[in-house]
């Protein structure tokens, strides 16, 4: 244990309890009553509603957080110390999840600071387990729909689209933060909802429903009232978005379960960028006397190198025994294959595909990821489905981000050694971006300022090409603590994971097979991976620390 914590290197030596059972409630060694308590918990975390929307009003905030303590009190008073580590590992999920709500009630409020956090149209599923970043609880999730609609679902879509008018006026009334940043960026979200709407429009059998066409044109009023409201507001704030190192530290820690502090992922970053940098230009000299990669010209050629680049993928996770690929896998992946996009207008990840798709395929574990939680959800209800507030974020995005280098080492690209050059590439682009969100919430710089290292570091100039993605990224991780950061430090926490489970086989004469590992890892669900290396090695201290020290230390905020 202490082996893995001098490999981990920058975790806190402190002694391992949960907190301080309270006094006045019974205890419970009870696996049953934290299921129970779970769902307890979620029922609760989602607000009562208010005009048919959900209430995010100041005074009701104060009067349910009485009923917020009452359910910590009764998560700290069950005793899991004899339980399984999978069991244990779930009591940690609902603490984290607990925290999360302590944390936005305190601090990051994005029903007062983030006017994105209004945003009621989603067009599209997440790549990971749930929306990425704050999300408020009565979204109207476009693509579970078919169109034309069922009258079953007619009416669902109904009351989802007869929430937002409500919801925007209630917004003009909590919306009272100072977050510049996030004020500004967050009236694109809000305009871009106008947009989504008149995109539903012209689904199938839209137009010849009044019903529906009428609830439309209500949201896009409303929507558009809301815009105007923001901009008149706009000139009046003027101060940072950030939320300080101090609380990112503690929200890092104590709900994403990431064993690190904001110093820590500055350095680790830092380092990352610099390896990324320094392989890719070994890479281009290795590689100096081969012919250049050739971006897909047209329609017919980007399918066919998609094709190809998907059949590869998958026979290499299939043949070299790196993954079981279950029977849904194909489908998932090819489900989002993409299309071919002029030069012009291509971002950052579209570069990569034309030129080779198979980067961008293996970040695209995370389709692999949901279908299993589609098809094969896991036994526990707790992590059955998606975590809150994004803490699953060093999992799914960690994973993702950690496969392509992963893949890379096991041999994916001896067919093409110019593909390696794109791994580092993303690489350097995940660390460039993540360190310029550091800073941001450090208010150390502007959104703006971060964006900029954000672009100026990624190799080839593959962030300049267009501005959309680049604002759409910052934003997000400025809404988001430790987002922008977690494809590298899950990444990084993948890898220790790796090293650890590895150490492990060899110490008791056992081969490492890939395969157990990626296994064991799907098996476990959307959660930290801290929790996650727990449950596969044993290794427990750096989430108890984080435990022990939520006691000891006095919060920041």
């Amino acid at each position: 244990m202490r082996q893995y914590l001098i490999f981990l290197g920058l975790v806190l030596l402190l002694s391992c309890k949960s907190e301080t059972p309270s006094a006045d409630l019974p205890k419970s060694e009870n696996y049953a009553d934290l299921v129970a308590l779970f769902h307890e918990w979620r029922a609760f975390e989602t607000p009562p509603l208010r005009e048919g929307a959900p209430d995010y009003t100041s005074e009701t905030f104060q009067n349910r957080q009485a009923e917020f303590e009452r359910l910590r009190k009764k998560l700290n008073a069950i005793e899991f110390a004899n339980w399984p580590a999978e069991q244990q590992v779930d009591w940690h999920i609902v603490w984290a999840e607990m925290n999360g709500y302590e944390f936005n009630f305190h601090v990051l409020k994005p029903w007062e600071r983030d006017p994105a956090y209004y945003k009621s149209i989603w067009m599209d599923r997440s790549d990971v387990p749930a929306h990425e970043g704050p999300t408020h609880h009565r979204t109207t999730e476009v693509w579970t729909y078919s169109f034309p609609l069922s009258p079953a679902n007619k009416e669902k879509f109904l009351a989802d689209l007869k929430v937002i008018p409500p919801l925007n006026e209630q917004a003009k009334k909590n919306l009272t933060g100072n977050a510049k940043d996030l004020w500004i960026a967050g009236i694109r979200d809000i305009e871009f909802q106008i947009k989504d709407l008149d995109t539903i429009l012209e689904f199938p059998g839209v137009k010849e429903d009044a019903e529906i066409v009428q609830a439309i044109e209500s949201a896009k009023s409303s929507t558009s009232e809301l815009a105007v409201w923001l901009k008149e507001q706009a000139p009046s704030k003027t101060g940072p978005s950030g939320i300080g190192k101090e609380n990112y530290t503690w929200y890092l820690q104590n709900v994403h379960l990431v064993p690190l502090t904001w110093e820590d992922e500055v350095m680790l970053l830092k380092r990352e960028l610099a390896r990324a940098w320094s392989n890719l230009k070994l890479e281009e000299h290795r590689n100096r006397t081969l012919p250049p990669l050739q971006a897909a010209n047209s329609p017919e050629a980007y399918q066919a190198q998609a094709e190809a680049a998907a059949k590869s993928l998958m026979n290499f996770l299939e043949e070299q025994n790196i993954v079981t690929v279950k029977d849904y896998f194909d489908l998932a992946l090819r489900a989002h294959l993409g299309g071919f996009v002029p030069e012009e207008r291509r971002n950052f990840f579209w570069i990569t595909a034309h030129l080779d798709p198979r980067p961008l395929y293996s970040h695209f574990y995370h389709w692999f990821e949901l279908a299993i939680m589609d098809n094969d959800p896991h036994p526990s209800e707790i992590r059955r489905g998606p975590l809150l507030y994004n803490i699953f974020d060093s999992r799914n995005e960690g994973t993702a981000t950690a496969v392509e280098e992963m893949w890379m080492n096991a041999g994916l690209y001896d067919d093409s050694p110019r593909s390696r050059e794109i791994v580092y590439i993303m690489i350097a682009q995940r660390a460039a971006r993540g360190l310029g969100s550091l800073y941001a919430h450090a208010n150390e710089m502007s959104m703006e300022e971060a964006g900029g290292i954000h672009s100026e570091y990624t190799p080839r100039g593959w962030m300049k090409t267009e501005k959309e993605l680049l604002i759409f990224e910052q934003h997000l991780y400025l809404r988001q603590p430790g987002y922008g950061t977690s494809y590298i430090t899950g990444k990084y926490l993948l890898e220790n994971a790796m090293a650890e489970y590895a150490r492990i086989k060899e110490a008791k004469g056992m081969e490492f097979q890939a395969k157990d590992f990626f296994d064991q890892l799907n098996s476990i669900g959307g959660i930290p991976i801290s929790l996650g290396t727990w449950q596969m090695t044993g290794v427990d201290l750096p989430v108890k620390t984080i435990v022990q020290g939520y006691a000891q230390k006095p919060k920041p905020f």
